[in-house]
């Protein structure tokens, strides 16, 4: 074998052993969370060091509750409206993710067509983008990854996604999610969502307020500076009319 080709193939069986090594690592710190609370995550992270990057100082209000202390309203309110096949899935919604890109397709579309019938000092419509991600899979990206759109990092997700399914039950991803996912700037966590724009903590969340939560969660940063939108007051009013139908884990 040529000098070359023996370089080669040794540098791709040292490439996948660190990938081995690195799946095997986050096997180990997904496993462990069966029992312990993680203090924080990549995206909580990344956060923090934008506020104190633009601000100075870091705003902030988290508290871990257990799944007990967070209102069935909530749960289910979120499950409607983020994942509604929560329980049934894998990990992954190819439907959702078919819809979603469909979607997105013709929102481009007609973007496109705006922008050809637009003068070139008019400002670029911009189409919105619609996701398919499940809870699992949100989980997943908020723990482990950074905010990039690449293709590896989503095969990464999709990996991480599958292991979360693997190695922990439905109810504890939920419950991590629920600790962990942004209601707001700076805000964290059910208990601090519902202290936050309710005053009162996460298990006396009623529908309505569940409802309003849950809508935020695509864009909690926006709702937060609308609290009283009629859009928010739709969507929450829909989610709320299926709560009822919701099957928990």
């Amino acid at each position: 074998m040529k000098p070359a080709a023996r370089h080669l193939r040794r540098g791709l069986l040292l490439l996948a052993l660190v990938l081995v090594a690195l799946q095997a690592s986050f096997a180990l710190r997904i496993a462990a969370m069966r029992v312990i609370d993680p203090q924080s995550t990549t995206f909580q992270r990344s956060e923090a060091r934008r506020l104190l990057g633009e601000t100075g100082s870091l705003p902030w209000s988290q508290e871990w509750v257990p799944a007990e202390r967070i209102s069935v309203h909530l749960k289910r309110a979120v499950i409607a409206s983020e994942d509604a096949d929560f329980v049934n899935h894998r990990g992954v919604d190819w439907e959702a993710l078919e819809k979603a890109w469909d979607k997105n397709q013709r929102a481009e579309a007609v973007a496109e067509r705006r922008n050809a019938r637009s003068p070139a000092t008019a400002r670029p419509a911009v189409p919105k983008v619609v996701g398919g991600s499940t809870i699992s899979q949100q989980l997943a990206k908020n723990l482990f990854l950074s905010g990039e759109r690449t293709v590896l990092r989503k095969a990464q997700e999709f990996v991480l996604t599958l292991m979360l399914e693997a190695l922990l039950p439905k109810a504890r991803l939920l419950e991590i999610y629920l600790n962990s996912v942004e209601w707001g700037e700076g805000v964290f966590g059910a208990q601090a969502a519902a202290r936050h724009y309710f005053r009162t903590d996460a298990a006396a969340l009623g529908p309505w307020q569940a409802a309003r939560l849950a809508v935020m969660l695509p864009a909690p940063k926006r709702f937060e500076k609308r609290p009283g939108s009629v859009d928010l007051g739709g969507r929450a009013a829909t989610v709320m009319a299926r709560m009822s139908a919701v099957e928990l884990p």
